[in-house]
């Protein structure tokens, strides 16, 4: 990776930005045993910011070919609405000082994830930080979602810098090949698992929070 300045971060939303990787991980195997299914902790995780066309063929290679994708989805989806309107979302550490941080330095921000767009901006703006991005680009918005380079240059061309410019925070080993494939400077900031020996050549810095994982903008902003 070379060292151009960095103009601009892309974030990732669950895990890096709000506290939902954990709720995912819950409502997928609450949804599945409601079909009959023993989905455990690992299958969730093997699927995590994964495109819904690569998840799909993910799970019915774990549970069989009449595996109810779209309706287990669905139901999760639910689920997890449910409980959110109930009780909220928690932002993750350090998220608000980070977003003053790079504010302040005049960075341009993105968020690139493959929730669907409509709900990752009323996600964003239930936590009141909808207003810090420039941009918000959902999986809905590419023809391939991660862990292919689409989304982040999307997300890049949307905020008109190169993706050599820009720092992308991820939190899951597909994010940061989405990132990576895409020419950013991937930063890891890990949530429900750390990095593997496979993804560890792809990591410019891993961090443990995103108030942390800024400060890699420190020697290299404009």
């Amino acid at each position: 990776m070379n060292n151009a300045e960095l103009k601009g971060a892309v974030f990732d939303m669950d895990g890096v930005l709000v506290d939902t990787e954990k709720l995912y991980v819950r409502f997928w195997i609450e949804s599945a045993a409601d079909f009959g299914y023993c989905m455990t902790e690992e299958n969730v995780l093997s699927i995590r910011s994964l495109a819904r066309k690569f998840a799909d063929v993910k799970l019915k290679s774990i549970f069989g070919a009449d595996f109810p994708c779209m309706q287990v989805r669905e139901h999760r989806t639910k689920l997890l609405d449910a409980f959110i309107e109930k009780n909220g979302v928690e932002p993750k550490k350090g998220l608000f000082d980070a977003l003053e941080y790079l504010c302040s330095g005049k960075i341009k921000m993105a968020v690139a994830t493959a929730t669907p767009t409509d709900r990752a901006v009323k996600m964003l703006n239930r936590i009141g930080i909808l207003t810090y991005f420039d941009s918000v680009v959902g999986g809905d918005m590419v023809q391939n979602g991660k862990p292919e380079p689409d989304i982040y240059l999307k997300a890049t061309s949307e905020l008109k810098l190169s993706p050599e410019s820009c720092t992308a925070f991820e939190d899951s080993p597909n994010g940061i090949k989405s990132a990576y494939s895409a020419g950013c400077h991937a930063v890891m900031i890990p949530d429900l698992t750390p990095p593997d020996e496979e993804i560890m050549p792809m990591i410019s810095a891993v961090y443990t929070s995103l108030d942390e994982a800024v400060y890699f903008f420190e020697d290299r902003r404009c």
